[in-house]
């Protein structure tokens, strides 16, 4: 009696997880997928708010408040009594697509995807509209690929509380702290001048309501984030620009950012407007002066040289894990191999894809490999050489939903790092205007004060922890299909995708896509 009393409270919950609080659109008018048409025919009867389990319609006194049509179904509610064009009494609603949705977005990142992630944020849950909210329009990488789910899935047989998120990032059994996060996700770095100082607080708390850590970039370090130090990480890239002693001492990840794949061979730039007097103290700068961070770290030029860097970090804090973050180029298995042997806890892959606004095209679509190339392609060579179990294995460069973290996963990779997703979650509608100027006119991606004060950290925060709920809730989904129960088990299992270029659609996948794969 008494072992099975143990055994049933050793049984994971989720007792773990933040709180899911709805969070609302800071803006008057969100935009949504749908926009509903009342006539002036409508008599104001309340059958639409009656009817309506959205909430779409509401009655105020004697009249109908304005449709909060960003919530609506649309199209795919017509088979269900509740379909408030049809009821309505007095035919005065008309539904049609949002007109907006034409110039929104782009391939990668198309108007269903952000307002899909708009949706998540604010509610924490999956999309019950016809919005499509796994893959984008890109015609490549994670949006050509699909899950290869079982015909017969033993999909109600395990407990959600008994699906495993969770993964270590210190496989190496050198006798540094283990470190595990809850879910195979964390936040990528995003500097100080960049973004604004209210972004990078939500992140942070975000990160650290869900036991997972956020990037400071390559900035420096705001006295505004030490609350958080425990869930941080610190970047030392190759500028240099705020890296002390002191910020490398107070967090438990420090990582050495030698490229990304946004921008591979260009080392990092911040334009003069974006320099203010807070972001020069920071970076000890001169205020309005365009900083630049070179092309490479010109203190490494080998192996051995790397591995200085990683000595260097491990003797300044002795609880630290050292995490490095490159590219991929076409030798990136051997470069992965390298960090390993120089005693590195974390691969950090970053392909192309990735980066805000600020990231050059000509360098995003043309000069990194896409990080769907490189996963396998590590993932093998680390296997081949007999250390794939003892390094922790991180990708980013595009990872836009769940779906895109599942597929990298079952690629090769451990985990992912994200940046745009979280922005998105800030009401991000990708205008590409990161860089110049005042930066984000929604005070997302700028160094303008009055422009920052258009968040709050609590807003942002809930938003983004709102994000990660409705992640978590889809790859347990995914997992449970598979018969899984850790995301661990999912690792390199190439054989659960398929690929619509190369590979035909078997009947089980076609007997999946009818349940949303």
């Amino acid at each position: 009696m008494t072992a099975g009393r143990d055994e049933k409270e050793k049984m994971p919950t989720t007792d773990w997880m933040p709180p899911v609080k709805r969070v609302p659109s800071r803006f008057r008018n969100p935009i949504g997928k749908y926009k509903i048409r009342r006539s002036p025919q409508c008599i104001a009867c309340g059958t639409c708010a009656g009817l309506c389990p959205e909430g779409v319609h509401q009655k105020s006194g004697g009249t109908m408040a304005k449709p909060k049509d960003f919530y609506c179904r649309g199209f795919s509610c017509k088979n269900n009594s509740f379909y408030c064009i049809d009821q309505c009494p007095a035919k005065a609603l008309r539904l049609v697509v949002n007109p907006l949705c034409a110039s929104l977005g782009d391939y990668r990142w198309t108007s269903d995807l952000l307002i899909s992630t708009w949706y998540q944020a604010e509610t924490g849950e999956v999309p019950k509209a016809d919005i499509e909210y796994r893959t984008g329009n890109s015609n490549g990488g994670f949006d050509k690929m699909r899950f290869n789910f079982p015909a017969k899935e033993p999909h109600d047989s395990i407990p959600d509380h008994e699906i495993s998120t969770a993964i270590d990032l210190n496989r190496s059994n050198d006798g540094r702290p283990q470190v595990t996060i809850q879910i195979p996700v964390y936040g990528g770095g995003m500097s100080y001048g960049s973004v604004s100082l209210s972004t990078m607080v939500s992140r942070a708390h975000a990160a650290t309501a869900w036991g997972t850590f956020g990037c400071t970039g390559e900035g420096g370090y705001p006295e505004n984030l030490a609350p958080y130090d425990d869930h941080m990480i610190t970047q030392v890239a190759t500028g240099l620009f705020g890296v002390c002693e002191q910020t490398i001492q107070r967090v438990r990840i420090v990582e050495f950012k030698y490229a990304q794949g946004a921008k591979p061979g260009l080392g990092g730039h911040l334009l003069g407007d974006k320099v203010t007097p807070g972001v020069a103290k920071m970076r000890e700068a001169v205020v309005g002066n365009a900083l630049f961070s070179p092309f490479p770290f010109h203190s490494v030029y080998s192996v051995e040289d790397h591995k200085k860097h990683v000595d260097w970090i491990k003797e300044i804090n002795p609880r630290a894990l050292v995490s490095v973050k490159v590219s991929t180029p076409t030798d990136v298995d051997m470069v992965a191999v390298g960090i390993y042997y120089a005693g590195a806890h974390i691969i950090h892959l970053d392909g192309s894809y990735g980066g805000t606004g600020a990231a050059p095209d000509i360098a995003k679509k043309n000069i990194a490999m896409p990080i769907e190339y490189a996963i396998p392609k590590v993932h093998q060579f680390l296997q081949e050489e007999g250390i794939r179990n003892k390094i922790t294995f991180i990708v980013s460069g595009g990872i836009r939903t769940a779906h895109d973290i599942a597929k990298a996963i079952a690629l090769g990779a451990d985990g992912v790092v994200v940046g745009t997703a979280d922005m998105v979650a800030l009401e991000c509608v990708r205008c590409h205007n990161c860089e110049s100027g005042r930066g984000c006119a929604r005070g997302i991606a700028s160094t303008d004060p009055r422009l920052s004060e258009l968040i709050t950290t609590e807003w942002g925060a809930q938003r983004i922890i709102n994000l990660y709920a409705a992640w978590r809730k889809q790859l347990v989904d995914i997992l449970k299909r598979f018969g899984m129960r850790s995301i661990r088990e999912l690792v390199g299992r190439t054989d659960c995708l398929y690929h619509l270029d190369y590979q035909k659609e078997t009947p089980e996948a076609k007997h999946a896509a009818g349940r949303g794969n």
